[in-house]
């Protein structure tokens, strides 16, 4: 069934700094990108607290779903079309797949929903099915489409290649972050060489596979994609803010919980704190509401909220030292915990130990937790070899995952125990010991 409208009369294009142009031709699309919900996409950041570090990092989920719907647009327009194993009646599902993949994203996403035992990927799936502007556009391809579009987001789809070309080690989600996160924070970290890659691209029955040809750029995005995260995504500082953000509404939520009177009472939280949120009260949540909450919320009679809050707006982060969780370093953190205590400051919201863990590749591994469909490339006979047979690269990294440890804590409030100085000293002497 064609969508009422068809093609635009005239092609709607807007102006990237990452693919230079994002091309809109189908008017089910340009009404898409027009929903509320669609647009409430610009007021969540991409990179929550990551502007805190990299001061360009202001880039929103709007741009990020535009870019990810272009790469999208370019493999299947560009590269798939009359080729074996690409139905191309399956052209438009997938556009809307990659333009809505993220649509469920709260404020400071990943925060957010661990303290409020949230799930992005169910609200995405609440957005395309239930009565918002979303699903009435969509509704227009026919009553299945928008479930049709939910399974693509949700891997269920029974088409495995149009699952793995939004949704996959190799995917158009994955190859628009790298790229748009380097841009935005000023690093080169991220960049390779998508073109080549784009080039390559083959689909197969059950997923996209890349030329043999093509190895060297799938090597290079890799390591890019490696790079990133240790570099970016799980920089010391930008956790330190996310560690902050995290105990603020834990804070709230407590207080919430034992009858304190705010000044500036979270309305918007009520349900949260319940953890009976329904999806109208959930979007309404955007990351100008959460600051403005921050904000009001300096002014507080509860000096840790007031104190969390104002750390949080005006950057005073929390240090940190490395930390692994021996036996040895356990008992250290149990003595830090008596002497915070002993000192004053409360060690739930004043010590925090937080961990970052990331695989930058794997193959398939039947049966196991997060198992992940291999990089196939396509050999010159045509014979399908795992990327890691291949390449020695990828072989050095493959299933190996790096986890990283930091203790945080408030440098300032140690230094100002100029009353307690026996204390203080033992606090220092096992932070730097």
């Amino acid at each position: 069934m064609a969508y009422p409208g068809g093609q635009l009369s005239e092609e709607k294009v807007f102006k990237d700094p990452v693919h230079r142009y994002i091309h809109v031709r189908d008017k089910l699309i340009w009404d898409l990108i027009g929903t509320k919900e669609f647009q409430r996409l610009r007021r969540i950041k991409q990179l929550g607290t990551t502007y805190l570090t990299f001061h360009g990092a202001e880039h929103s989920r709007f741009n990020h779903s535009l870019g990810v719907y272009e790469i999208i647009r370019r493999i299947i327009d560009d590269v798939f079309v009359g080729r074996e194993h690409w139905d191309h009646s399956e052209r438009l599902l997938c556009l809307c797949a990659a333009l809505l993949h993220d649509l469920g994203h709260g404020p400071f996403s990943h925060s957010f929903e661990k303290v409020f035992h949230l799930d992005h990927e169910d609200f995405t799936q609440a957005i395309i099915l239930g009565d918002t502007e979303v699903n009435k556009v969509l509704r227009r391809m026919g009553d299945d489409f928008p479930k049709k579009v939910a399974e693509v987001i949700a891997k269920t789809y029974k088409n495995k290649l149009v699952v793995s070309l939004i949704s996959s080690q190799i995917d158009a989600d994955r190859m628009d972050y790298l790229l748009r996160d380097a841009y935005y924070t000023g690093v080169s970290y991220g960049n390779f060489d998508m073109e080549r890659i784009l080039r390559v691209m083959r689909p197969r029955e059950d997923q996209v596979v890349i030329k043999r040809s093509g190895m060297h750029a799938v090597e290079d995005y890799i390591m890019s994609r490696y790079q990133m995260y240790w570099q970016v995504y799980f920089h010391p500082v930008t956790r330190s803010a996310e560690v902050i953000l995290t105990k603020i509404l834990h804070r709230a939520k407590k207080l919430h919980e034992d009858g304190y009177s705010f000044k500036t009472k979270p309305v918007h939280f009520y349900s949260l704190f319940q953890e009976k949120v329904n999806l109208e009260e959930y979007l309404r949540l955007d990351e100008a509401v959460i600051l403005y909450y921050f904000q009001e919320w300096q002014n507080e009679a509860d000096s840790i909220l007031s104190d969390l809050c104002r750390r949080f707006v005006n950057r005073n982060l929390f240090k940190y030292v490395e930390f692994s969780p021996t036996n040895e370093q356990m008992k250290k953190l149990l003595e830090l915990n008596a002497l915070f205590k002993k000192a004053g400051i409360d060690p739930e919201y004043y010590l925090v130990v937080d961990s970052s863990s990331d695989l930058p590749y794997d193959f398939y591994r039947p049966g196991e937790e997060g198992e992940r469909l291999p990089i196939y490339l396509l050999m010159p006979n045509g014979e399908l070899r795992e990327l890691s047979r291949e390449s020695v690269i990828v072989d050095a990294i493959s299933g190996k995952r790096r986890t990283d440890h930091k203790l945080y804590f408030p440098q300032d409030f140690i230094d100002d125990l100029s009353t307690k100085r026996a204390t203080k000293k033992k606090i220092k002497e096992i932070l730097e010991g």
